[in-house]
């Protein structure tokens, strides 16, 4: 095997973690996110020592480019990466992004499946290997870190795989990233395939080799993980296995099953586990995609126990029932002690431990405004509120050009239901009332009276942020118009309140979107 990372199974080699929450986790449907969303998410990827953070693909829109430019400026401690088709425009969009950046990478693909080649590109595949050579020419003209993608490698033929790969790493890629882009590929396949792989072309040790697994089959992460042992050193992941239709291998879940079982892996990732769970929340929070509770790593069931034998063995030894511990990956069992006295320091140390951290005096507090009034309502205050109050001051930008004032919600048995509303529109108040199926579906009414916006109601999703009939309720809402579709989110303890507080929040993403075309969706050339 050519692969010259490998070394004595003693000496533990490094496997690099390159998430594209971004860029790929970015491109599910209702999932696009602000560039202040976007930066937010990069900063605790940083804090949490990811080593590539694929940005986003600065060709797709002056949205995106803009926002991989603002993020190639700001992290310093991981490499920014933009992606770009194999065509001059897109390269140089990438490049131009990228300039800022202390460590950046150009990520270029073009697809070398028979079927693609076909019927997508319409090219030959000498035509395909001239066009890829070509970009990454280019690309080293920008920085001398280039990645290439024979773009649903998973389905292509292994001769034409060696033969561009071989042109690749001649041309200056330093990073193959092999993907299963249709999630197509069966663990034991594809691990073989990666041994032919590095066995068969010549030059394959002079490139860190990497795969990129799509969820179709529900094999993501088994797939990467079969590729990791094969020799694979580069794991393209994201949070909550984020990603187009089924999603991508999940993050979380590829560096605890590394970190877990080092008796199998001769490599090992650096990052630092503890922000695992809040990066969760976070994307979780602005993307509006639930966690289901019994997801690996980051449900909320992870780490619970009910069945009687469960719980008195974990008593007696953690591990009798647990294979890492809650705490390794940012969960946390100990309740929140801060209350109504607790001052401006506590509260903003508190929440600097959960991996929150304030960009301005007036956000923080905003924020403590909000424990304290919460402490004044709630027995108990937990982590998980203090999560959910500080992403909702996050929702309260000061350009927003509608708020909610006033709201008054009445349901009972016999009568319909009503709501009425006083919002601000562009410093202007606003009043509405109307009646509806339910006390959310009248509140919803009463806004749109106001609004008018025509967006269509795609997604209405409730969630208790905490457990008790005072526990904080946060609701997701989506919503469509015209192909662009935005996420808003709130919380209160009062359902109704969280519930309008979310569509006001998607109203005013949904004002200020700016349409963005996907690599997938864009004319390849």
């Amino acid at each position: 095997m050519k692969d010259s990372t490998m070394k004595d199974s003693r000496t533990k080699q490094r496997l690099i973690i390159f998430d594209t929450t971004l860029r790929d986790g970015e491109q599910s449907p209702g999932a696009s996110m602000t560039q202040e969303e976007k930066i937010r998410i990069a900063r605790l990827l940083e804090k949490m020592r990811v080593d590539v953070i694929e940005a986003g693909f600065p060709a797709a829109s002056p949205g995106d480019f803009n926002s991989v430019q603002a993020i190639a400026r700001l992290i310093k401690d991981s490499t920014v990466c933009g992606l770009a088709r194999a065509n001059a425009k897109d390269v140089a969009r990438a490049g131009d992004a990228l300039k800022a950046a202390a460590s950046g990478r150009i990520h270029t693909f073009i697809a070398t499946s028979p079927i693609h080649m076909q019927h997508k590109l319409r090219m030959t595949p000498d035509q395909v290997i001239d066009h890829a050579v070509a970009a990454i020419k280019q690309a080293r003209g920008y920085t001398d870190d280039v990645e290439f993608s024979p773009e649903d490698a998973g389905r292509s033929e292994l001769d034409f795989l060696c033969r561009i790969i071989e042109q690749a790493i001649k041309a200056g890629a330093r990073t193959i990233n092999i993907p299963d882009t249709v999630g197509y590929n069966l663990p034991a396949q594809f691990g073989r395939l990666i041994e032919k792989l590095l066995e068969k072309i010549p030059n394959s040790d002079q490139a860190v080799f990497s795969v990129h697994c799509h969820n179709d089959l529900g094999l993501a992460v088994a797939n990467s993980l079969a590729a990791v042992t094969a020799g694979a050193r580069q794991v393209e992941c994201t949070v909550n296995g984020l990603g187009e239709r089924a999603g991508n291998a999940s993050l979380e879940e590829i560096v605890m099953a590394v970190r877990t079982r080092q008796d199998e892996f001769i490599c090992d990732t650096n990052i630092d586990t503890t922000q695992i769970v809040p990066a969760s929340r976070l994307v979780s929070h602005i993307t509006g995609f639930p966690v289901q509770p019994n997801k690996a790593i980051v449900g909320a069931n992870a780490f619970a126990h009910e069945a009687g034998i469960h719980q008195d063995g974990v008593i007696k030894a953690r591990e009798t029932y647990e294979i890492m511990s809650a705490e390794e990956v940012g969960w946390s069992s100990n309740r929140m002690v801060l209350g109504k006295h607790s001052g401006r320091n506590a509260f903003k140390q508190r929440l600097k431990t959960l991996g929150f951290e304030f960009s301005s005096d007036d956000k923080m507090n905003k924020a403590f405004a909000r424990f304290k009034d919460m402490a004044d309502k709630k027995h108990e205050i937990f982590d998980d509120d203090l999560q959910a109050l500080v992403t909702e001051s996050g929702n309260e930008a000061g350009n927003e050009r509608f708020i909610l004032v006033h709201l008054q919600a009445y349901s009972a048995t016999d009568q319909t239901p009503s709501a009425k509303v006083v919002m601000g529109v562009d410093g202007i108040e606003v009043k509405a009332e109307e009646t509806g199926n339910g006390a959310v579906d009248a509140t919803f009414k009463a806004i749109e009276k106001i609004i008018e916006s025509g967006s269509a109601l795609q997604l209405y999703s409730v969630n208790s942020i905490t457990s008790g009939t005072d526990a904080q309720g946060e609701v997701s809402v989506r919503l469509e118009k015209e192909g662009v579709i935005v996420n808003g989110h709130g919380a209160d303890m009062d359902i109704i309140i969280a519930s309008a507080k979310a569509y006001i929040n998607a109203l005013n993403k949904l004002y200020n979107a700016e349409i963005r075309t996907h690599p997938q969706r864009a004319q390849a050339v």
